[in-house]
């Protein structure tokens, strides 16, 4: 009905989950790189806990870890997670396709020690074949004290170096009620990573809409400033109510012949789309309660504004594809399949393009020799080789040299973007994008990146002055190593408590420098 009106090829708000929509926010994306560090370098087993909302985002986080599993992972899945204990064993039996109704010539259904056994088997079959298995429990809310309890004895099966299963949880903000009664004080102990997800802030929802609209095919966003801040008023940020309402607006602006919508056609549409509010109680309730929303929109204000940054090259690149052009669309960016970048490679022998494009971003002198990358390259600026998780990286939000390998050895490529299907790349002169799954066969994990911060990087004894007050600023407190570790947790770093180059990189992810472009076209 409204796709033609407004140029679109296909609804941009629909609710059922699409990858092709899929907006990661910063904290989306540290909730998913979370996730895969938990799956591929937790060798720790035990617990990873995912809580949000409703509709901000968890079963859709949920399908990208499944579809961006690594090769060596299995993974029992429970949907339903309204079981009994028994019920619960036979579930993950038959996820990890065991037959309970067959073992050893007969049905263990019922047994809990005999299901017990059969999983403790089936583990250790795993373990010596180089598998991680993982079970993920979705609305784990939902479980009873008594479930609970049963997957905790679960992560009792261990070898003498390493923990049998990784349990992943994903809840509602009641699922942390749960995990602090005292009765389940053991198994929130063995919680290795605890990550909460929010509703969007008011310029991430913008960003949020600009992005759907943009890849269901408009080029004018009809939305004005004043509709996108009632948007994010009504919807509190939460994107499923986001799509709910624009969605709504949508209808409404082509039953009006509406080319732009305002806040009151967003007023009308939030109205019949959402429960009703509860009505305002007179008096001196309703100055206190102004007057505290007042405040509380002061001070989410000046808490976001800081926070613009990591996201910036998601939001910019979003707002350019989605803003009114006169003129034709610029030409996309080429999707490769296997043969096309084994070409690419096979052809970008070259390194220099690359490496000059990552000098330049950084305004960085081109007689810079990025082979030898030594930690401070020049001065305030810093070089890393590491080894990392494409998600983590993708979370720090920079540009980096990555060697793909090719049917001629490695090759350096420039990481462009990223988002949650595609990478966009630049090999010699070209710039193309590649799936994911189709990259991860041609990249192990190394990388090459550059990075502005003070000098004198060493140890907490001889640090000086300049960079403690610096690191102390992005940490939110003194470098002591609980809060280090705390904050390498939540980038997917290995929390040693030092701060050393990897750790250094993430602290300076918020500065000024180049920026990871989203993919789009």
């Amino acid at each position: 009905m409204y796709l033609e009106h407004y140029g679109l090829a296909e609804p941009p708000f629909s609710i059922t989950p699409d990858p092709r929509f899929v907006f990661l926010s910063e904290r989306h994306r540290d909730a998913l790189a979370h996730l895969l560090f938990g799956i591929d370098k937790g060798g720790g087993g035990g617990f990873v806990q995912l809580t949000g909302e409703v509709g901000t985002g968890k079963t859709t986080l949920s399908r990208l870890l499944l579809e961006q599993l690594p090769e060596h992972a299995r993974v029992a899945l429970v949907l339903n997670p309204r079981l009994t204990p028994t019920e619960l064993l036979e579930t993950i039996c038959e996820e990890l396709h065991l037959d309970v109704d067959n073992v050893h010539g007969r049905s263990i259904r019922g047994s809990n020690k005999a299901l017990v056994d059969a999983l403790n088997a089936h583990l250790l079959d795993a373990y010596g074949k180089g598998l991680r298995v993982v079970l993920l429990i979705d609305e784990a809310q939902n479980l009873s004290v008594e479930a609970l309890e049963q997957v905790r004895l679960l992560t009792n099966l261990e070898t003498d170096t390493q923990k049998l299963l990784q349990v992943i949880l994903l809840g509602q903000p009641e699922l942390r009620d749960m995990l602090a009664r005292p009765e389940l004080r053991q198994l929130a102990q063995r919680i290795t990573a605890r990550y909460h997800l929010t509703p969007l802030g008011p310029t991430e929802t913008e960003a949020y809409l600009r992005h759907r609209f943009a890849v269901a095919g408009g080029a004018r966003f009809p939305f004005d400033r004043g509709a996108l801040q009632r948007l994010h008023a009504r919807s509190g940020g939460v994107p499923r109510l986001l799509n709910v309402v624009a969605e709504r607006c949508l209808l409404a602006g082509y039953a009006r012949d509406l080319p732009v919508i305002d806040a009151a056609t967003v007023e009308r549409a939030a109205r019949e789309a959402l429960p009703p509010r509860p009505a305002s109680r007179p008096g001196w309730h309703w100055g206190v309660a102004a007057a505290a929303a007042c405040v509380a929109t002061a001070l989410l204000v000046a808490w976001w504004s800081p926070r613009q940054s990591p996201v910036a090259p998601a939001t910019a690149t979003t707002m350019a594809a989605s803003k009114p052009a006169p003129s034709a669309r610029p030409a996309r960016v080429p999707t490769l399949n296997e043969a096309g970048i084994a070409a690419r490679l096979q052809a970008g022998a070259n390194t220099a393009a690359v490496q000059q494009a990552l000098l330049r971003s950084w305004q960085a002198p081109a007689t810079l020799d990025l082979a030898r990358c030594t930690p401070s390259i020049a001065p305030g600026l810093h070089c890393l080789r590491g080894q990392g998780q494409l998600d983590a990286l993708v979370v720090i939000g920079r540009p980096l040299l990555l060697p793909l390998r090719g049917v001629e050895g490695e090759r350096w490529a420039l990481l462009l973007g990223a988002d949650a299907t595609e990478v966009r790349l630049q090999v010699g002169d070209d710039v193309f994008d590649v799936g994911r799954v189709l990259f991860a066969r041609h990249w192990d994990g190394q990388y090459l990146a550059l990075y502005r911060a003070p000098d004198g990087i060493g140890s907490a004894v001889d640090m000086p002055a300049p960079l403690r007050e610096w690191i102390a600023a992005r940490l939110g407190g003194a470098p002591e190593p609980a809060t280090v570790r705390a904050f390498q947790a939540s980038r997917g770093i290995a929390a040693d408590g030092v701060v050393g180059p990897e750790t250094m990189m993430a602290l300076a992810a918020a500065g000024d420098g180049p920026r990871l472009a989203r993919v789009l076209d």
